[in-house]
Order: C-alpha cells, then sequence, then structure tokens
C-alpha cells in the first residue's frame, strides 16, 4: 500500500500543507516546553516542601514512564481515530494538567493526597497523554506531505522539540522571576490550550479535495506482521542507540558542564543553549539532504548514507570531546557538533517508518518511539553508573559505542521494501 494517497504523492506543497507542518513544529517544541519546564521549577519547589532530590527524580522519571509505556498504542489511536481528533483532545489534556501543576502543593493536590503523590500522578497522566504526540504527526504527515519531502519535514519536526528544549529554561525561569511557580504553570497551561485550539480549527486529516480525504475504511493496525518485520525491528534498534547517546546530552550534559568540565553558571548555561540551537539548525538539515539524496541516488542510499555518516561523524566527535584535551571553546564545539550530527538522523529515521508501514502509519511510528526512548530512558541510569568506575570519559565512550553500533544496523534495512498488510 501506499503511504498517502497517489495524489498526495505528487501533490504541489501549497500553503495549506505549510501551515500543516509549522503546527506540527509548533505542538513539537510546545511539548518539549511543557515536560521540561518541571525541572526549571525544581529547585523553587524543592525548596519550598523539602522534597528531597531523589523524590523530585522520581517525579522527574515518571512522565518518561507512561509516555514510553504508551508510545506504541497511541499510534494505533492515531490511526484509528484520525490525528487530527487524538492530539486535539490530549493537547487539551496536556494544557489542563500543566495548569493542574500549578495545585500539587499545598494549598492544593498536596494537601489531599500528599505533595510528591500529587506531583507524581499528574505528571505520569501528563506522559500518557502525551505519548500519541510524534505517531500522530507520522500519520498527519504520511497523509499530507509528498515522499520527495518525508525526511526534510520529520526533521524539521524534531528539530521543534530542540527548540522548545533552549527555550524553556530561559523563558520558564524568568516567568518564575515574575509571577511565581504557580502562576507560570498557569499561563503554560493556559499557552498550551491556545495552540491545540488553533490545531483543531486549521488542521485536517487529509487535503481538501484529494482521495484521501474521503472517508475510507478503518484498518485494524496488524501487529504481528509490524513487531516481525525485519526492516522495522532493526530500524527500531538503531533508533534506540542513537537515543541513547542523544539523551546522554538531555540529561547530563547540564551537569557535566558544570561539575566535571567546571563551567561557571553562566558559561553552562550558554554552553548547553548552544547545544541544543546546534541540533535544532542540524535536524533538519539532515532531513533535507537525506530527501535530496533520495531524489538523485534513490531510497536506499538518501536514507542510509545520511543516518550512518551523522552517527558516525557524531561518535568521532563525541570521543574527542569527551577526551578532555581541548579548551572550553572548543569542547563545546565538539559536544554540541556531536549532539547535531546524531540528530541529522532523526529525518531519516522516522521517513523510513512511514514509507515502509503502509496504513499502519501511526503503529509502526509508536514502535519506533518507544525503541527510542527505551534507550532514552536507559542512558540516564547507566551513564553515571559507568562514571563511577571508568570516570566521566569512559561513560561518554560509551555512548559513542552505542550510536556506533546503531548506525551498523542500517546495512540490513531496507528502506524500500514495503511491509505486507
Amino acid at each position: 500500500m501506499s503511504v498517502a494517497s497517489p495524489i498526495a504523492s505528487q501533490a504541489r506543497f501549497t500553503g495549506s500543507r505549510w501551515l500543516t507542518v509549522w503546527l506540527m513544529v509548533a505542538v513539537s517544541a510546545l511539548s518539549y516546553f511543557d515536560r521540561t519546564i518541571m525541572s526549571i521549577a525544581g529547585p523553587t519547589v524543592m525548596k519550598e516542601f523539602s522534597i528531597s532530590e531523589t523524590d523530585m527524580g522520581t517525579v522527574f522519571s515518571a512522565f518518561l514512564l507512561s509516555y514510553t509505556i504508551l508510545m506504541t498504542p497511541g499510534g494505533w489511536i492515531a490511526d484509528r481515530f484520525g490525528p487530527r481528533a487524538v492530539l486535539t483532545v490530549t493537547g487539551l489534556g496536556t494544557a489542563l494538567l500543566t495548569g493542574l501543576t500549578a495545585y500539587c502543593g499545598k494549598p492544593g493536590l498536596g494537601a489531599l493526597l500528599g505533595i510528591v503523590p500529587s506531583f507524581l500522578i499528574v505528571r505520569l497522566l501528563l506522559g500518557a497523554l502525551t505519548a500519541p504526540l510524534y505517531p500522530s504527526c507520522g500519520r498527519l504527515a504520511a497523509n499530507w506531505i509528498p515522499m520527495t519531502l518525508q525526511g526534510w519535514v520529520q526533521a524539521l519536526i524534531m528539530a521543534g522539540s530542540a527548540v522548545g528544549a533552549a527555550i524553556s529554561p530561559i523563558a520558564f525561569s524568568r516567568m518564575i522571576e515574575a509571577y511565581g511557580w504557580r502562576v507560570s504553570f498557569l499561563l503554560a497551561g493556559a499557552i498550551t490550550a491556545a495552540l491545540y485550539l488553533g490545531w483543531f480549527w486549521w488542521v485536517r486529516d487529509h487535503p481538501a479535495g484529494e482521495a484521501g480525504a474521503a472517508p475510507k475504511p478503518r484498518v485494524a493496525s496488524q501487529w504481528r506482521l509490524l513487531l516481525t518485520d525485519k526492516d522495522l525491528m532493526l530500524l527500531t534498534l538503531g533508533y534506540f542507540m542513537v537515543n541513547y547517546f542523544e539523551y546522554i546530552f538531555f540529561y547530563w550534559i547540564y551537569y557535566y558542564f558544570g561539575q566535571i568540565r567546571h563551567l561557571g553558571a553562566r558559561e553552562t548555561a550558554v554552553a548547553t543553549t548552544v547545544l541544543f540551537i546546534t541540533m535544532a539548525v542540524m535536524t533538519p538539515l539532515g532531513g533535507k539532504l537525506s530527501d535530496w539524496l533520495v531524489a538523485s541516488k534513490g531510497q536506499k542510499f538518501g536514507r542510509r548514507s545520511v543516518s550512518m555518516a551523522g552517527m558516525a561523524v557524531s561518535a568521532v566527535l563525541l570521543s574527542l570531546g569527551a577526551g578532555g584535551g581541548f579548551g572550553v571553546v572548543t569542547t563545546v564545539g565538539l559536544l554540541s557538533l556531536a549532539l547535531g550530527f546524531a540528530t541529522f538522523s532523526e529525518g531519516p529515521f522516522w521517513a523510513v517508518a512511514i514509507e515502509i508501514s503502509g496504513e499502519q502509519v501511526g503503529a509502526a511510528c509508536g514502535i519506533l518511539n518507544t525503541g527510542g526512548n527505551l534507550g532514552g530512558m536507559l542512558a540516564p541510569i547507566l551513564t553515571p553508573r559507568i562514571a563511577v568506575h571508568f570516570g566521566w570519559t569512559g561513560g561518554l565512550y560509551f555512548g559513542s559505542f552505542m550510536v556506533l553500533i546503531g548506525m551498523l544496523t542500517w546495512l540490513l534495512v531496507d528502506p524500500s521494501k514495503k511491509i505486507e498488510t
């Protein structure tokens, strides 16, 4: 089966398609803003309610737990009910929960359930409602975007997450200074609700006037075929590896710059921001290059070459940066480019999942992202444990090893072979 209607596959990239793409980028960025602001408010909340580091760490992890577990079911829901409806309902739910975070202390839910349990429940629910986001975007992109632009569009959506992550430390900390943490969460919830109301108003599951816009029978997700498909499983394994690599940066790079490389607070903040800006710039470049190579050299070469080259270069750059033989500016540059080249592969990973999965796009993207987030969950746990025995250099070297293993999986993936469903 084709992933999108034949008309959509050849259609001109019109204004309505651009609007759909930029709304997907926007919800990606705001999702990362909403999921990271708890860590920005964390020190203030911990001090106010005497919450231990261990308890707050559990609160942080609660989001990722439910988010990962429900990723694949979220993709099935997007296939079953359509991405517009699914993201409208779940997006408004995340807006409600973001605002509800303001009432997890005392007075509020904390007085009824306990402060830590209140934050824990809200974060678990937030992760659950965020889970369908990227599978739904994959489903929507399959309906709207020509195949020749899938790599670039998927990379733009992933770049949105980097923008949200880069903005949240500066913007939300200033909001807390100006309004306090409670009002800041309420404002974040209101902004999220406004975006998803706009999403419901402007987005449609299919372009108007195209064959895909006509109602058609729902296709049941064929889990056995998806979970036993060699190419999808190898793609998911590779994504597990590259996410392990990336999540080292997401969780530990701020600590690494400040505590291991002994940068000052301002230098650490600037270095971390530079990292995410580099990611935001290089992610869509990788997708654009992959699409261009697909058009000129064919699907196998276009998808494989960009991912493999990016992952190989990222492993080398991280090893050089972790070695400790360079000054601050060079080290930040090496680590920023290491993350940037790793995310160079994001567009091809998602594009191949869409291209091979036919009408099962949401479920296939859910499987891919579940594998990626399992790698992401492992990285923040395993990296400091390796560092205890081999130092932080050893922990980062292991990240380089993991991304190289992921690179090799591309040799066995056939991006041109469709899953027969």
